[in-house]
């Protein structure tokens, strides 16, 4: 534990005593932290060297039923008495909150458990400006490729401290290393954009500048010369960058938030089959290196393996301990979120079952349809499950991907998108959700 963890876990119990003596019945402290530089080019010259740093302290009282949060900034002017007392008189005069409390200290983590989620390599401006230029220098020297939306590349650092009066205290910290580009190819009407980017965790695993800016400029050249396809149905394949979103509207739809707030299309459908039996989902909070990871969640709960959906039927929420309150559930799973605005639920990693074909081979079952490669718009409406947005990509034929496709809409409802899943068996474990390419099944789509 380095002396900024331990100078910040002392703020924290300090400001835990003082709200004991000011009258809580029951307090906790959060610090969430992160820490960042990036770097941006464009068109072989520099245009940004930032870096940028936050603590956001909030003290979190208790007093009966009532509930208040007061945040304050870490510096030598921070008084925890005084901060203390005005969080307790704020509760005494708030509304009852029949749900907010903290989490039971039975399902407390107790241990510090080592997920390998830090590296302490440090980039200096000079060495993210250099990559930045690199991933840019390497996409624009394909051929076809005639100008450049940029080349960028990041490291940073979030961290959580987190102390409780129920006896919990911890911290914990994730790095995260970047790169990205995005390359135009063609001129005039006729022009086409794509990128391709890779985050890691270790800085070692990162991807080397040449080979993410050639696969930006090979995906952004193959879009050359797109065709509208008439409107009609066709069999609908997501390439894995939008099968993650797919995936990501599952997960906040069975967030438990949302079910109390009745504002998800599953919210009745618990028990109930709502993807194909072969297929689960699970939440797992101690994969180690992952990007979801987490021994401790944002109420200091050590969360476990978690079926979202087993075998094709819904089996859990995502829950804090407000959230299961609410939903009239035994207890938390382990899945609260912090941040500067309070406690929320979240998932962790998440992932699919993948499929046993390859991609090539789950598109070779398809005698006619679209590979879709981007989405446009937000037209994702998970309080009703309608499902409608702007899409590009390439005509499956015969089995085959051939020619480029663009200006189409594809609409049609979550439910039914997620009972005819195909997985193939290319899952990312990049990301924190893991999702392949996937065969969504036949999808009305707009175009001449």
């Amino acid at each position: 534990m380095d002396d900024v963890t331990t100078r910040l876990l002392g703020i924290a119990e300090r400001l835990i005593d003082s709200a004991k003596r000011a009258g809580a019945d029951a307090c906790d402290v959060a610090v969430v932290q992160s820490a960042g530089r990036s770097a941006s080019a464009r068109l072989g010259a520099i245009e940004s060297v930032d870096a940028s740093e936050s603590q956001d302290l909030s003290l979190r009282v208790f007093v009966g039923r009532r509930v208040a949060s007061v945040s304050a900034d870490i510096g030598p002017q921070l008084e925890p008495d005084r901060i203390a007392e005005r969080a307790v008189a704020m509760a005494k005069v708030s509304p009852e909150d029949p749900y907010a409390s903290l989490a039971d200290p039975a399902f407390l983590s107790r241990g510090e458990e080592d997920l390998d989620l830090f590296d302490p390599t440090e980039l200096t401006g000079e060495e993210l400006a250099e990559a930045a230029l690199a991933v840019e220098a390497a996409a624009l020297d394909h051929p076809g490729i005639t100008n450049s939306g940029g080349g960028s590349a990041s490291a940073g650092a979030a961290g959580l401290v987190l102390v409780t009066s129920t006896g919990f205290s911890g911290a914990r910290r994730r790095s995260s290393f970047g790169r990205s580009v995005s390359v135009i190819a063609g001129e005039g009407v006729n022009m086409q954009r794509d990128y391709d980017f890779d985050g890691r965790i270790h800085y070692a695993d990162l991807e080397d500048a040449e080979t993410i800016g050639r696969r930006a400029a090979e995906r952004t050249v193959r879009r050359m010369n797109p065709k509208v396809l008439p409107t009609g149905r066709y069999e609908i394949v997501f390439d894995p960058r939008l099968s993650r979103g797919l995936v990501g509207s599952l997960v906040g739809a069975i967030n438990g938030a949302a079910i109390a707030r009745k504002t998800s299309f599953l919210k009745d459908r618990m028990g109930e089959q709502i993807l194909p039996a072969a297929l689960s989902v699970t939440d797992e909070p101690l994969l180690p290196r992952r990007p979801g990871s987490r021994p401790f969640d944002g109420e200091g709960v050590r969360g476990e393996t978690l079926a979202l959906v087993e075998n094709g039927v819904l089996r859990n929420w995502t829950l804090d301990t407000a959230t299961a309150r609410e939903l009239g559930l035994p207890a938390t799973n382990g899945r609260a979120s912090r941040s500067s605005s309070g406690v929320s639920p979240s998932s962790t990693n998440v992932l699919l079952t993948l499929g046993e074909i390859t991609p090539k081979e789950l598109i070779a079952e398809i005698g006619r349809g679209i590979y879709v490669t981007e989405l446009i718009g937000h037209g994702t409406n998970l309080v009703t499950g309608d499902y409608s947005r702007g899409a590009a990509g390439y005509l499956i034929e015969n089995g085959e991907l051939t020619e480029p496709v663009s200006e189409l809409t594809i609409a049609g409802h979550l439910a039914e998108m997620l009972i005819a899943l195909r997985p193939a068996n290319d899952g990312d474990e990049r990301f924190s959700i893991v999702a392949p390419t996937l065969h969504v099944g036949a999808m009305t789509v707009a175009g001449r």
